[in-house]
């Protein structure tokens, strides 16, 4: 006869499967709370204490953790050495095994969780059965996943799981470990204030496949951190699914947004970068500045907005080709104005409170991982020119440097009365960056401010500002050349502020 160890904190359908085991010739052991389930169901079990000759100890801490069920699962059945020692020892092998973890997770995210509790909850003899089973896969059935009962069930009646199918459950297992143990470590080191540590093992649940990656022949999915939502949480109420360049589009747009708390607006976000910034008394006045900016790249973008997308502003937006409206809350009236462009995608964004402290970058062959950028300058502004900005000025120089933090680098923004002008993204040296930002703002420049996400090598930069009409430079400072940009402002006439602060955005 077989024996199946059933050892579950999660119940979900373990009756039914531990009847199907039975009906199919195994005896079923089990321990603690899944014995009495069991039993409480009519189905015969034999206690974890009964096979080890061992009583559970420890207030349940101990149970498992012995030679019979680790011989009877590790043993090789292939080995006459293994099987005969198990005669030796008195020890049956364990054929089956399914066993789910103690409630880390879960408890964790409840409101006002201790230390000691979430330590009450970390599993020990739940992942060692699941790894000496996943190890020898080819001798025993492991599962980790409820979902898998059926599947195994149905295998039993032909013949058992096939190698390839008992490899592909043990790989499972391990997935399911190894993201346990993950979210422990995880937890405890955040609660030691430690991040950046000498290893770092990241686990990600699966949210959805996607259609493609950044590219047709790409394949894709959407992933998310335990405890956290993608985007910090979102309802998709209308439209096509979403993609991959999408989501990434998305996720720069919300990182720009949370800089702005006054009513905003963002146009474009191609290759994660804004193409127009509004900010406005109301949200109709942040569009029409956001908009003006760059009414050609914003066509097939998005649009997102930290406020309220109402039905004056739904209609603006209809007229314009787009994939995605991104808000904190839509009226009814906006969504019965867009509800007829059913391929649009409406997202409503959760106020969410807790951001993500890392940034990751994949390399070939590994990562590099940083602090994610939460701070706009070190200290207070320096004035650093004769000249001084007057207070519409600074209200334009800060607007543009929150922006330009979250632009491509090399990064110019150009901007006046809360909205940008020109955007010059991604360039290879920063005379191009300001010369595209030039280029793109086909208007009357003078009077408007540049803001620069990282010091001007040369005083070029600042002659052609000047020569455009820009009166005030926002910029972080620290070359060695500073004087040189310092004396060029001088002479035009131009007002300068050093932040002290860079905000490279590769």
């Amino acid at each position: 006869m077989k024996t199946a160890l059933l050892s579950v904190w999660n119940k979900k359908g373990i009756i039914k499967f531990a009847r199907q085991l039975q009906d199919r010739g195994f005896r079923i052991v089990s321990s603690g709370g899944t014995e009495k389930v069991l039993k409480e169901s009519g189905v015969e079990v034999t206690g974890i204490s009964d096979l080890t000759g061992f009583p559970e100890c420890l207030d349940g801490r101990v149970k498992t953790l012995h030679p019979s069920v680790h011989a009877g699962i590790l043993a090789r059945r292939d080995l006459s050495s293994h099987m005969s020692k198990l005669v030796d020892l008195g020890i049956d092998t364990l054929d089956l095994v399914a066993v789910n973890l103690y409630p880390f997770k879960e408890t964790i995210s409840k409101e006002n969780c201790t230390l000691d509790e979430a330590i009450e909850n970390i599993d020990i003899g739940g992942p060692a059965m699941l790894r000496s089973a996943a190890k020898n896969y080819s001798s025993v059935i492991v599962i980790a996943d409820p979902a898998d009962y059926e599947l195994v069930a149905r295998e039993l009646d032909n013949g058992g799981p096939s190698q390839e199918q008992r490899l592909r459950l043990s790989a499972k297992a391990f997935r399911h470990t190894a993201a346990y143990d993950s979210l422990i470590s995880s937890y405890l080191s955040q609660k030691c204030n430690e991040d950046l540590t000498e290893s770092m093992t990241l686990s990600l649940e699966k949210v959805q496949d996607l259609r493609y990656g950044e590219n047709p022949h790409q394949r894709a999915a959407l992933y998310r951190f335990p405890l956290r939502e993608p985007l910090g949480g979102y309802d998709q109420i209308q439209g096509k699914e979403l993609s991959f360049n999408n989501l990434t589009d998305a996720g720069a747009a919300l990182e720009l947004l949370r800089e702005f708390s006054g009513e905003t607006v963002i146009i474009g976000l191609k290759h994660a970068n804004p193409c127009g910034v509004g900010v406005g008394k109301t949200l109709s006045e942040a569009w029409f500045k956001a908009y003006e900016c760059d009414p050609v790249s914003i066509f097939g973008g998005i649009v997102a907005t930290n406020s309220v997308v109402d039905e004056e502003v739904a209609i603006e937006l209809k007229g314009v080709f787009l994939e995605i409206i991104i808000a904190y809350e839509f009226t009814e009236a906006a969504l019965q104005v867009l509800a007829s462009k059913k391929n649009l995608r409406l997202l409503r964004l959760k106020r969410e409170s807790k951001r993500d402290r890392l940034d990751f970058k994949a390399i070939p062959g590994g990562m590099v991982v940083q602090e994610r950028d939460m701070l706009l300058m070190k200290d207070e502004m320096k004035l650093v020119t004769k000249i001084e900005p007057g207070i519409a000025e600074i209200d334009d120089l800060l607007f543009a440097w929150k922006i330009v933090k979250h632009v491509k680098s090399n990064a110019v923004v150009i901007a006046k009365d809360l909205r940008t002008l020109g955007i010059g993204p991604g360039q290879t040296n920063r005379i191009w960056a300001l010369e595209n930002a030039i280029r793109q703002s086909k208007t009357d420049l003078r009077g408007a401010v540049l803001a620069s996400d990282a010091f001007f090598p040369f005083a070029d930069c600042v002659e052609s500002a000047a020569k455009a009409g820009i009166s005030a430079i926002i910029q972080p400072g620290g070359s060695i050349r500073d004087a040189d940009s310092i004396e060029m402002a001088n002479r035009y006439g131009i007002s300068m502020l050093f932040t002290g602060m860079r905000h490279f955005n590769h």
